[in-house]
């Protein structure tokens, strides 16, 4: 459960959902179902990938998982302060969309984002791999079903209650980047 929630809230599915719906506005029902699989095979690919090999570029650059730590709760702090403080989420596209913004940007970097990789990285690190990849799955089908139901949930929270939502959730975020921080000094302090 504590490595599910951090990467709940750096997904912010029910948060990103005005974007998802602007994003796929113009799509026939068919062309949506292309979009939300492409959407989630690319997050899906890029968070694996980056779970598998991140441990390797943290070697290879020679990075500890303290420096990591600071440095990835300052970015996670940096898009909650983003977050809470803008009006507006993101508008649709310009034109007449098509599927592939379910791999740009949808999958990546609306799903599989800094926040997301990030977090996978120092989860991997608290709880090991299984863990780990077993709450990226779980969040994974969360928000294949956020999105599938799109119009169902808006039409009952209405947009402003998902921008709502959003802040709240920007909020966990920020204190979840200053624990990550805490955590990262603690490391540093304690030798590496």
């Amino acid at each position: 459960m504590r490595a599910f929630i951090p990467l709940f809230v750096a997904m912010d599915a029910v948060g990103i959902l005005p974007i998802y719906i602007g994003l796929t506005s113009g799509l026939d029902e068919r062309e949506r179902r292309r979009t939300l699989f492409y959407s989630i095979v690319t997050a899906t690919l890029i968070t694996l990938s980056f779970l598998l090999v991140g441990k390797a570029v943290f070697i290879l650059l020679a990075i500890t998982v303290a420096d990591f730590q600071i440095a990835g709760g300052l970015v996670l702090l940096s898009i909650a302060i983003v977050d809470i403080v803008q009006t507006t989420r993101g508008a649709a596209a310009e034109g007449r969309p098509t599927s592939a913004v379910g791999i740009v940007p949808i999958g990546t970097p609306i799903i599989a984002g800094p926040a997301v990789l990030t977090t996978l990285i120092m989860l991997h690190d608290l709880y090991g791999f299984t863990v780990t990849a077993s709450a990226l799955a779980a969040n994974l089908l969360i928000s294949w079903v956020v999105y599938a139901f799109a119009d169902r949930i808006i039409r009952v929270i209405g947009e402003n209650g998902a921008r709502g939502i959003s802040k709240v959730v920007s909020l966990l975020l920020a204190a979840i980047a200053v624990m990550i921080i805490r955590r990262g000094l603690e490391g540093l302090a304690a030798g590496g």
